[in-house]
């Protein structure tokens, strides 16, 4: 039995295309429906210049917006409206000359038909195999009667399958009413665009498909920016769509100390979560790793949403870590990221780009504080990075998480996101007073890859690089920031390097 499916034509934009699991089902109407600002023109005009360049003929039907304006849209974008016929309803042709007195008809039904004839004519006239129709509201407007508008809306339906048409309809939703749900009925699929504004930063923007007859789709919303050249799509990631064979290994920091607390080292294809107050030591663990995997020869790429790049190389070059010669190689990328200027699904593309098309083997986000700030959502925020790790984790990437808690001494709080229960690896660094001086102590709280140690050491950071100590065996509640010490010789000694941040004794370098 032949295929009695519709081929499919693309939308102009290939990340909607894989949504739609291969782009539009030709010669069928779709309602594209969004507020003001959301995107639709760009969108549309990106659909008919798709059509322009396989060779199509396509038509531009413009009620609401003339073709001057429709030319500073493409010039904004860099495109010419060459190839595409512009079909503008002026108000010269909606005259007819009716006497206002005349109580048989209504001027406005008569203008709703010139305006349909009007249209049939030039698709009559042009054939065209794509038309976008901007916008509905107008043709609203001039029906007035929800039923009147619904039966000219269906005969146009027909008219453009008649001419083996695929018609985008655009709808503002401005003049919307109860009965214009049915709208969704009529056309056989439906695109929103939604433009969210926030307290703070650039709006966001995100679409759904909410339907597409006798097609399977990637549901939920996908995040999008309005950028110079169009829309930019950042489709909903699906781990399980990107699985990748890969070999089990450790992954060694360079430290044999912590290599050791570890059992071995993080494994390829796992995620660590660094936990602790700011100034504890967690950039700089991850920082190690990551040196270390460029030696190997790796990729890696930083996230860093809170401190600046040239801060970092400063920092890093102090305790031994030059990263500046893993940039030169390109072995090593830093990305600087604004919180306030990005989405969620923008960073998750960026991420899921450097893998599958850089191959980058180790991901390293410093922090999640910065990447709350891109969705306040709590919920939603779990459910992408908890796919995203998903993902990574598929392609065998090593991750290492940054997440800041709340305060710098006692009583700790994990701050206003728990992903403890998504990481493998969990590293909790804790300030504590020993000695009459403040010190940081490092402890391994799970590793599903492998048996670690439950010891506290204590840990520091000098010129010489890290280092650990012995188990801090004397002590309790070190974990606390208060902690008691129980006798016998104390584990520490004065420190001699000027630039260790830290003291301790019986030290074993990492």
């Amino acid at each position: 039995m032949p295929d009695a499916r519709p081929a499919r034509i693309s939308s102009g934009l290939p990340e909607l295309d894989d949504i739609l699991n291969g782009g539009f089902p030709s010669s069928r109407l779709y309602l594209i429906e969004g507020a003001p600002g959301s995107g639709k023109t760009t969108l549309g005009l990106q659909f008919l210049l798709r059509g322009v360049k396989a060779g199509e003929r396509v038509l531009f039907i413009t009620l609401s917006e003339t073709t001057a304006e429709l030319a500073e849209v493409a010039a904004a974008h860099g495109w010419s409206l060459d190839g595409i016929s512009i079909f503008e309803m002026e108000a010269t042709e909606l005259s007819l000359g009716i006497d206002g007195d005349q109580s048989i008809l209504h001027s406005w039904e008569i203008e709703l038909g010139e305006v349909v004839r009007h249209i049939t004519r030039e698709v009559e006239r042009i054939k065209p195999a794509r038309v976008v129709f901007d916008s509905l509201s107008e043709l609203r407007l001039l029906a007035q009667d929800p039923l009147r508008f619904r039966r000219q809306l269906l005969s146009l339906k027909h008219f453009f399958n008649h001419n083996d048409a695929t018609v985008l309809l655009m709808d503002d939703m401005s003049a919307r009413g109860s009965h214009d749900v049915d709208l969704h009925s009529l056309s056989h699929g439906v695109v929103t665009l939604e433009r969210l504004t926030l307290d703070f930063g650039i709006a966001r923007r995100r679409l759904q498909i909410q339907k597409l007859r006798g097609s399977a789709f990637r549901e939920g919303y996908h995040d999008f920016a309005i950028r110079q050249g169009g829309l930019q799509i950042f489709p909903r990631l699906v781990a399980l769509e990107h699985h990748t064979e890969f070999a089990e290994e450790f992954l060694p920091s360079g430290m044999p100390g912590l290599d050791a607390v570890l059992g071995g080292g993080p494994l390829r294809g796992t995620s660590t979560l660094l936990m602790g107050p700011a100034g504890s030591g967690k950039t700089t663990i991850s920082l190690q790793f990551a040196a270390q995997a460029c030696v190997r020869g790796e990729r890696c790429v930083i996230y860093e949403f809170d401190e600046r790049i040239g801060t970092l190389l400063v920092r890093a070059k102090g305790i031994g870590i030059d990263l500046r010669e893993h940039l030169d190689s390109g072995l090593l990328q830093i990305r600087q990221i604004d919180p306030s200027e990005i989405s969620p699904g923008e960073f998750t593309s960026m991420v899921r780009s450097e893998v599958m098309e850089n191959n980058a083997r180790l991901i390293v986000i410093d922090s999640l504080s910065g990447y709350i700030s891109a969705m306040p959502q709590e919920k939603q925020l779990i459910l992408q990075l908890h796919e995203l790790l998903s993902f990574l984790n598929q392609q065998g990437v090593a991750t290492f998480l940054i997440n800041p808690q709340q305060g710098l001494v006692g009583s700790m709080q994990g701050g206003s996101l728990n992903i403890s229960y998504i990481a493998d690896t969990v590293i909790l660094l804790r300030f504590f007073e020993a000695g009459g001086r403040v010190r940081k102590a490092l402890s391994v709280l799970k590793n599903r890859g492998n048996v670690h140690e439950s010891t506290i050491r204590e840990f520091t950071i000098s010129s010489r690089g890290l280092e650990l100590s012995e188990p801090l065996t004397r002590f309790t509640g070190v974990l606390t920031g208060t902690p008691t010490f129980t006798g016998g010789p104390g584990p520490f000694k004065e420190r001699h390097d000027p630039n260790e941040s830290d003291g301790g004794s019986g030290k074993h370098r990492a």
